[in-house]
């Protein structure tokens, strides 16, 4: 099935929600792509939003973005990623393309009426045409992100940004994303390190960031390269400041 498709480019990025400051404007903004698809896992249609850094023609590596609670694949284009991958490429980072899906609110946790994770993995890359070989989450994305990885053991990168992991079945419940406290032992990440050892991992989170604790234990017991605990809180100004850094991490290990 085709989808829909939208292209954006040059100042046309900017004017989705608009809520996060802009990258610097001396930089192109990459192309970017919006497609609607039907997805058969999430029984909705969902945005697939395809970013790339300008200037770069072919068939490039693909990073899946993950995106926080709340939010939508969109969202990654109020945090300038099309402009921040360009400037990464223009500093020498190995070029890949972005690829942003709606993923609902769930933190990835398979339902009757809605399964993100199986969408990622089994309708995904039909769509793209290759399949995604990093992740990179923001909040429940990084989530996200690290269950995926259990199931594609061969990812090359798993970035993670402000990533939402619970200590309790008390903090997570407090989420109403999870049926009960089996769910939810089944998919926290904190539960489940030895199943993503051998895969690289960056962590980068504000030290004014509520799931600091739950960070914390995650890099004691997984050891993620790099382990960032910087100023900073769970929001845009924080994200677009780590970006570039993240964007980096990525593009190395995907050379």
């Amino acid at each position: 099935m085709v989808g829909r498709r939208t292209v954006l480019t040059g100042t046309a990025l900017l004017g989705i929600g608009g809520c996060a400051p802009a990258p610097d404007p001396a930089v192109a903004p990459g192309p970017a792509t919006i497609e609607r698809r039907a997805s058969a896992a999430r029984l909705r249609d969902v945005d697939v939003v395809t970013m790339r850094p300008e200037g770069v023609p072919g068939d490039l590596p693909v990073c899946l973005m993950l995106h926080g609670r709340g939010s939508t694949a969109r969202s990654f284009i109020d945090l300038g990623v099309p402009r921040f991958l360009t400037a990464a490429r223009a500093a020498g980072v190995p070029p890949f393309a972005a690829v942003a899906v709606d993923c609902g609110d769930g933190y990835f946790t398979a339902h009757p009426d809605d399964d993100a994770l199986r969408m990622l993995t089994d309708e995904v890359p039909g769509w793209i045409g290759r399949a995604p070989v990093a992740a990179l989450g923001i909040s429940m994305g990084g989530f996200g992100s690290l269950r995926l990885a259990r199931v594609r053991r061969d990812l090359r990168a798993v970035a993670l940004l402000s990533p939402a992991m619970f200590l309790s079945w008390a903090d997570a419940r407090a989420r109403n994303a999870f049926t009960d406290e089996a769910e939810w032992t089944a998919d926290e990440p904190l539960r489940h390190l030895p199943e993503i050892a051998g895969t690289p991992v960056g962590l980068w989170i504000g030290q004014d960031d509520p799931f600091v604790p739950a960070a914390r234990r995650f890099i004691a017991g997984a050891r993620p390269d790099p382990a960032v605990i910087g100023p900073g809180a769970h929001d845009d100004t924080f994200w677009q400041r780590v970006l570039p850094d993240a964007l980096a991490f990525v593009g190395r290990h995907l050379s």
